[in-house]
This record gives structure tokens, sequence and C-alpha cells, in this order.
């Protein structure tokens, strides 16, 4: 096994997991929002988080797969370091990235909510109100 190969499944090993436990944290969390912005729609709630993590797995892992290979061969050890704190360090950054866009995402979500909440009037309409007749005042 040539240390360029040796880098790639350092890379992997390191990058694919990673991948995971941010896709679940954000999920477990991401969960209990989207619970709060879907008030009574519970399995709407746990739809759009499902959906949202697919998402993240398609686009993470597929850029963490089209990032694998290497620009040049490894020749050493402190090669393969040098190759993987680039290539980890650019996985976070785009991790990071996605996770904001999906904070970003879930805000807007619960902010439109939250907007709906507000113009929904608080009663329903009781029947028709005529317009106020004009008064002569007292003074005329």
């Amino acid at each position: 096994m040539t240390w360029t190969v040796g880098t790639y499944v350092v890379y992997l090993l390191i990058a694919v997991p990673l991948t995971i436990w941010v896709a679940r944290t954000l999920s477990r969390n991401g969960e209990v929002f989207l619970a709060d912005v879907f008030e009574d729609k519970a399995e709407l709630a746990g739809a759009v988080n499902r959906l949202l993590v697919v998402g993240f797995y398609l686009l993470n892992l597929g850029f963490v797969m089209l990032y694998l290979r290497s620009g040049s061969a490894v020749d050493d050890l402190t090669g393969l370091f040098e190759a993987i704190s680039v290539k980890i360090g650019v996985v976070m950054l785009v991790l990071g990235v996605i996770h904001f866009m999906n904070v970003y995402v879930f805000n807007s979500i619960r902010r439109r909510s939250r907007a709906e909440a507000l113009r929904t009037p608080p009663l329903p309409p009781q029947g028709f109100v005529p317009p106020a007749m004009a008064y002569p005042s007292a003074g005329s």
C-alpha cells in the first residue's frame, strides 16, 4: 500500500464518521426545533427532519467522495498528515457551512410559522357588523 492510498483510507475513516456524527446531532436537535415550528403536526416535523438529514448526507458525503482524490502523490508520513489535515479541515468547513444553512432554513420556517400565527384572527368572525352611523353632535 502506498502513502497515497493510506491517505485515502485515513481520510475516509475520519470524514465519513464525522459527517455521520454531525448529521445525527443536527437531526436530534433539529427534531426538537421542528416540533416547535410544526406545533400540532409532529408527523410533518419528523418527515421534514428526515428529508433534511437525507439531503445533508447526500450533499456532504458526495463532497467527501469528490474531494477524496489527492492533487499529488503522498511520499511519506509527513505528507500523509499534511494532506489529511487539509482535507479534513475543508470537510469541517463545508460541514459548518451546511450546518449554518440548515439553521437558517429552520429559522426561516419558524419565522414564517410565527408570522402566520399572528395573521390568524384570534376569534372567528361573529357575523355582519354594520358600519358606525354618524350621529349629530350636541352642539349643532
